[in-house]
């Protein structure tokens, strides 16, 4: 890896990045401590029962530490109350206080809990959607107000040893590093980094630091340039890793594994929030799960069940933004043409029609048709199984090559070879060929002699424990050499939950896929959930990484004391109206603070703004403001229909 380019310890060999320790209390981070977890109550901060009761639930879900918000003095003040009845109760965890536009406040709490959370966008700054023209010397001027503002508060953090994160997040940045740097993840660092200056000024270094984005591919490349800042100006404060508004559920799950898995694969992160639009005693769970995944690995060198995993570097890729590999077309595979999904099922004892229901395809015996699913695979495999039926008309057969041979007749069926077992087989598909490699047969040889055969699509497998390094190595290996075969990444996963299944796969395919390398999905699972739930997820990753849309995009934020209405409700309500809409992005924001600048990514925007009130925005923009909560959902579909983006649900026909 190219020392510019440099942001981990190494592409290929897993090791976690040496941060420094910073002291939260008692429960040090950072350094060889252990990767921290943390949640956020959802509670009204003034209501001290209820803030202290999930405060214990959300310790007993496994947290190591509880950030409370604290949007006024009010609430700063009665931190210290909430800490002292937990304290009474036993409980001694490091609480943290969520700042936004009060510097008093953060003031306040930094006398009273462990760690203040501020974010640079809010604090002592704004945002107004304005572009200012700055020459040097009025934007030093503002820096300066910054310091005279934020000054204060670092010498009390200095003097009571609490500790703060300076949390950047892309929907909050200021008109100021906007105006400079743009909506880009090195605005992002900037607006950090300008706070850091400070605290370092200070000989405060008791940080740790956070880059947040709702979409995932932002939030990678925005951390991983964080860390190549660091090493260039020899810091390295710990990180605090999660993905903002990643909503609920499924889509809640997969999106945060997606953008906080890719990192913890290169040995980034220090302490972990998965942000969900449940109760916050559920996030504790799936942050825990993608952070013991990484508690047995050991760097290369030391384990057994690794195969050395040659560096390929960075020289035909750029860690730090996206450009998708190029590939040539092959029939529907490759070029410009989206992600394809292979859905595995050769394990099945027969391929019936009703085989197909799983993986999007439901046949009409009444009318003898076809439905097709927003998520209907691309292609099956079926190994040495026959399909004695007529496919859908979108649907492609892959099957062994023995068996092809013998079936070549058949419509839209194609072969699978084994590396080199194409070189030598009797017969070919004039149209798609599928090539098994992995890094064993995938030779400098081997690329230059299967780089010439214009129909062929690689299925790139793996068998090592850190595989998503190994694919990646790989896929940079045939960048190199000017292969451009398509290329569908495989995966295998056997006797996993569900959800770690879910976990796994989306941070593996995912960390490929914001990296623009692979064509295609092919999820092998044994004991890991049904068809349909394979399937899903498979899907999932492709939205989530922004690859192929199959389904409406909720950028919805975890609750919190802000919050103005009931947010897993209203989230249900607009999902049950809204989830045809395919491609459309809908943010649902509990409060101003998570609300034009969070959503940044959102088409439409539905946003507390008082008790009762909801304001609709479109893109960054306002358009109806104060709307009774009552009539908000009604309104926000009539706001979809005026700006053309609404279609009638499709009436179910069987």
């Amino acid at each position: 890896m190219e020392n510019k380019d440099k942001y981990c310890n190494s592409l290929t060999g897993y090791s976690r990045f040496l941060t420094r320790e910073v002291k939260i209390g008692d429960v040090p981070i950072g350094g060889n401590n252990p990767i921290r977890i943390q949640s956020m109550t959802t509670t009204d901060t003034m209501d001290t029962a209820a803030t202290v009761a999930q405060t214990i639930r959300i310790i007993e879900s496994g947290c190591d530490y509880v950030r409370i918000t604290a949007p006024s003095l009010n609430e700063a003040q009665n931190l210290g109350v909430i800490k002292k009845e937990l304290r009474a109760k036993g409980y001694h965890t490091p609480l943290i206080a969520d700042i936004h536009f009060t510097p008093n406040a953060a003031e306040l709490a930094a006398r009273l809990v462990e760690k203040v959370r501020v974010n640079p966008g809010n604090y002592a700054d704004k945002k107004k959607f304005e572009v200012i023209n700055y020459n040097d010397d009025t934007y030093q001027a503002e820096l300066d107000r910054i310091r005279n503002r934020f000054t204060p508060l670092v010498k009390i953090c200095k003097e009571y040893g609490t500790a703060m994160r300076i949390g950047t997040n892309h929907g909050s940045l200021s008109d100021r590093i906007l105006s400079r740097y743009g909506d880009t993840p090195l605005g992002m660092v900037e607006s950090a980094m300008e706070f850091l200056r400070i605290c370092e000024d200070e000989n405060f270094y008791n940080i740790v630091l956070s880059m947040k984005a709702s979409n995932p591919k932002i939030m990678v490349q925005a951390y991983r340039l964080l860390v190549n800042k660091m090493i260039e100006n020899n810091m390295n404060y710990p990180l605090h890793l999660g993905v903002t508004e990643a909503g609920d559920g499924e889509d809640g799950r997969i999106k945060s594994a997606v953008g906080i898995g890719t990192l913890l694969e290169d040995g980034l992160g220090d302490t972990v929030r998965v942000s969900l639009t449940e109760d916050p005693e559920f996030e504790a769970p799936v942050a825990i799960a993608l952070v013991n995944r990484y508690k047995g690995r050991k760097n290369i060198e030391q384990h057994q069940n690794h195969q050395y995993i040659e560096d390929a570097g960075t020289s035909f890729y750029s860690p730090f933004e996206y450009n998708k590999r190029k590939s040539f077309e092959v029939l529907n595979i490759g070029g410009s043409q989206v992600p394809r999904v292979v859905a595995d099922l050769s394990n099945k004892k027969e391929i019936q029609p009703s085989t197909l229901y799983g993986v999007g395809y439901n046949y009409s015996v009444a009318l003898d048709k076809w439905h097709l699913s927003d998520m209907a695979v691309d292609y099956i495999y079926t190994g040495d199984l026959p399909v004695d039926f007529e496919i859908p008309g979108t649907l492609g057969v892959i099957v062994n090559n023995e068996i092809w041979q013998q079936q070549q007749s058949l419509t839209r069926h194609y072969p699978l070879f084994c590396a080199s077992e194409i070189f030598t087989a009797k017969q070919i598909s004039n149209t798609l060929n599928f090539v098994a490699v992995e890094i064993q047969s995938l030779t400098s040889e081997f690329i230059t002699k299967i780089s010439e055969m214009k129909t062929v699509v690689l299925i790139l497998d793996t068998f090592s424990s850190h595989g998503m390094a190994e694919q990646r190595a790989l896929m940079v290996k045939l960048m190199a050499l000017n292969c451009d075969l398509p290329v569908i990444i495989k995966r295998n996963y056997k006797d996993l939950s569900e959800s770690d299944m879910q976990l796994y796969a989306s941070t593996d395919f995912g960390a490929l896929f914001l990296d623009g390398f692979g064509d295609g999905t092919w999820l092998k699972t044994e004991n890991c959930g049904g068809a349909a739930i394979v399937n899903s997820t498979t899907f999932g990753i492709l939205q989530a990484t922004r690859n192929r849309i199959s389904k409406t995009e909720y950028i919805s934020c975890p609750s919190c004391g802000r919050t103005l209405f009931d947010l897993q409700e209203t989230t249900a309500k607009i999902r049950k109206r809204t989830q045809h809409l395919k491609g459309v992005k809908i943010g649902i924001m509990g409060c101003i603070v998570n609300g034009p600048g969070e959503m940044a990514d959102a088409d439409y925007g539905y946003v507390g703004v008082g008790v009762g009130k909801i304001t609709l925005y479109k893109g960054k923009e306002v358009v109806k403001k104060n709307i009774p909560s009552e009539e908000a959902v009604d309104a926000l579909i009539g706001l979809i229909k005026e700006h053309g983006d609404w279609v009638e649900e499709p009436v179910a026909q069987g």
